[in-house]
């Protein structure tokens, strides 16, 4: 099955239009927390971190999304 990982970074979308083949959803879901990792990793280390998400989806629509989101409290 094709999975498709649009990628939301703060509050732009950025549509897959190739997806990638996987033998089932676990393993997209896997591939989706790799992906997740790299994209948090540059979100905090932005001068100003934002939510990072990925949405998952098939040829029939939305499967999944995993998403980090920050909340800081103010700096004293």
């Amino acid at each position: 099955m094709r999975y498709f990982f649009d990628i939301r970074d703060g509050s732009e979308l950025y549509p897959d239009e190739e997806g990638l083949e996987f033998r089932d959803q676990n393993a997209a879901q896997v591939e989706a927390v790799h992906t997740l990792t790299g994209l948090a990793r540059d979100a905090a280390e932005s001068e100003s971190p934002h939510d990072v998400a990925i949405e998952v989806r098939s040829d029939d629509g939305p499967l999944f999304h995993a998403a980090l989101i920050f909340t800081a409290k103010a700096k004293h």
